[in-house]
C-alpha cells in the first residue's frame, strides 16, 4: 500500500511540478517520505549506467542517451539534472508502473560524485562511468580526494566500472578490481611534456602519496602518468582508445578504425564521446552506429549554445563556475580559432543553488590565453566584474582591450551597436540565461 501511495504522489507532484515549471526532485523527496526503501522495491530494467565527475557528466549521459535509443532502446534518464537521491526517485517512479516495473530498457543516470553512495544504497548499477576528478566548487567539494573518498561506497563489486584511464585520480578506483573497463586517449598533436594549469593535482601518486613521473599530457594532470615508487602507472591496456587526434580539423579516430568529425573542438567533447562511446560498447552497440550518432554531434542540453547579437555570431560556452579547469578548456578553444572576436566573460552569480561570494577561484584560471592578436576586446560582465578585472590586471591581456561592464544588458546593447566579429561568451548556467535572454538563438 505504501509503495502504490509513493508512486502515485510522485507521478502526480511531477505532473503538477512541469505545469508550473518546477524542479523535478520534491516528488521524489515526498515519495521517498512515504517509502523511505522505494526504491529497493522497484523492478528495475537490465541495463542500470550510472555516469559521474567533476566535468561531462551531463554531457555524456545526453550522448549515450542518443546512441542507445538510436539502437531501438527504451531509454530513461534524468534529463533536467536533478542529480541526488531525490531527483534519481522522481525519474524511476515516474517512468514505473503503480505495480512497481519501470517501463524501460536503460535506467541512465547523471550522478552526483559525493551523493552516488546515498542513491544507491537500494539499487546498484551494471555499469558505473568515472568521467574525471578535480578541483571542483570548492566551497561544496573540498579536495577531489575527499570527492575520491566520497565516492567509492558507491562502487559495488557487480558493478562494472568504466573509468577514464589518463585520470589517475579516477583510475585508482580500480584497485583490486577485475572489472573494470577503460578509455583514454594516445599521444597525439595536443600533448605536451609539460601540464598546464594553475595547479598540479598529478604531481604526487594518489595511492603512495610519492613524486608521479608524466610521459605527456593532454591538460592540467590528463595524461600518461608512472608512479617509481609503487608502480602505479596508466594502463598498458586500454578498452577504447583515442588512437589519433586533430583538433585543428576536429577528426578523431577511435582505435585505429572509427573515424568521427567533431561538432565541437574540445579536449572535453573528445572525453565525453570517448566515455559515451566505451559504455555503449559494452552494452552491446556496434561501433559504426556509435558513430554515426556521435559524428559532428550537437549538444542539445545548453552546455554550448550558438547565437545572433547584432551583427555578431555568437558561440556560448558554459564554464563552469569554480571549476578553472571547465574555464581553462573553452579559452584554450577561444585561443584556437583564428578570426578576429570579442570574449566575453560574465560572473553575475556565483551558484544556482547556494549564496556565496567567494572568488578566489579567478585565480586558478588562465585568462592569460586569452592574449592573443585575434581576441579584440575583452568584455567583463557582471556583479563580479570588479573581480574579474584585479584578476586581469595581473595577466598580459592590454588593458586596453578590457572594458568593465556590470550590467549584462548594457554589455550586449553595446556589442550590438557595432561590429561584425565573432563572440564568445564564457559563462556558467548561473548566469546562462541573462545573455540568452538579450541574443537570438542561431539555427544550427
Amino acid at each position: 500500500m505504501m509503495k502504490f501511495l509513493a508512486i502515485l504522489v510522485c507521478k502526480l507532484g511531477r505532473f503538477v511540478g512541469k505545469l508550473v515549471g518546477r524542479g523535478s526532485s520534491l516528488p521524489g523527496q515526498y515519495a521517498l517520505k512515504i517509502c523511505p526503501d522505494i526504491l529497493r522495491q522497484i523492478t528495475l530494467p537490465r541495463y542500470i549506467i550510472a555516469v559521474t565527475g567533476s566535468n561531462g557528466k551531463t554531457s555524456t549521459v545526453e550522448m549515450i542517451a542518443a546512441i542507445l535509443r538510436a539502437e531501438g532502446k527504451n531509454v530513461v534518464y534524468n534529463e533536467e539534472g536533478s542529480n541526488q537521491i531525490e531527483g534519481v526517485t522522481t525519474t524511476v517512479l515516474t517512468h514505473s508502473t503503480f505495480g512497481g516495473v519501470m517501463k524501460a530498457d536503460v535506467l541512465l543516470i547523471e550522478s552526483d560524485e559525493r551523493y552516488a553512495a546515498h542513491s544507491f544504497q537500494f539499487f546498484h548499477p551494471t555499469h558505473f562511468v568515472v568521467t574525471n576528478l578535480y578541483r571542483d566548487q570548492l566551497t561544496r567539494n573540498g579536495h577531489p580526494e575527499w570527492v575520491f573518498d566520497a565516492l567509492k561506497p558507491a562502487m559495488f563489486p557487480e558493478t562494472r566500472l568504466i573509468l577514464n584511464a589518463d585520470d589517475p585520480l579516477s583510475a585508482s578506483f580500480a584497485l583490486d578490481r577485475d572489472n573494470v573497463r577503460w578509455f583514454g586517449l594516445d599521444r597525439c598533436s595536443i600533448s605536451t611534456e609539460e601540464p598546464s594549469g594553475a595547479y598540479r593535482d598529478g604531481a604526487y601518486c594518489p595511492v603512495c602519496k610519492s613524486p608521479m613521473e608524466y610521459r605527456y599530457y593532454h591538460f592540467n594532470h590528463i595524461g600518461s602518468y608512472h608512479c617509481p615508487s609503487c608502480e602505479f602507472a596508466k594502463p598498458v591496456r586500454v578498452d577504447y582508445t583515442a588512437t589519433a587526434l586533430d583538433l585543428e580539423t576536429g577528426v578523431l579516430t577511435i582505435d585505429e578504425d572509427l573515424t568521427i568529425h567533431l561538432a565541437f573542438r574540445s579536449i572535453y567533447n573528445v572525453y565525453n564521446i570517448l566515455a559515451a562511446y566505451a559504455v555503449c560498447r559494452e552494452c552491446g552497440v556496434g561501433a559504426e552506429q556509435i558513430g554515426k550518432v556521435v559524428n559532428n554531434y550537437i549538444l542539445k542540453n545548453g552546455r554550448m549554445v550558438r547565437f545572433l547579437l547584432g551583427a555578431h555570431h555568437g558561440m556560448l560556452l558554459t564554464s563552469k563556475h569554480e571549476n578553472s579547469i571547465a574555464y581553462d578548456t573553452n579559452l584554450r578553444y577561444v585561443r584556437s580559432t583564428e578570426d578576429p572576436c570579442t570574449v566575453v566573460i560574465i560572473v553575475d552569480a556565483v551558484s544556482r543553488k547556494y549564496y556565496t561570494s567567494e572568488t578566489s577561484w579567478l585565480w586558478d584560471i588562465d585568462f592569460g590565453q586569452l592574449n592573443s592578436e585575434h581576441v579584440q576586446k575583452v568584455l567583463l560582465c557582471g556583479q563580479y566584474a570588479s573581480d574579474l578585472a584585479v584578476r586581469f590586471s595581473f595577466t598580459d591581456v592590454p588593458q586596453e582591450k578590457i572594458e568593465l561592464h556590470p550590467d549584462i544588458t548594457e554589455a550586449c546593447n553595446s556589442l550590438k551597436a557595432g561590429g561584425a566579429e565573432d563572440v564568445y561568451v564564457l559563462t556558467c548556467f548561473s548566469d546562462r540565461d541573462k545573455l540568452l535572454s538579450q541574443v537570438e538563438k542561431e539555427a544550427v
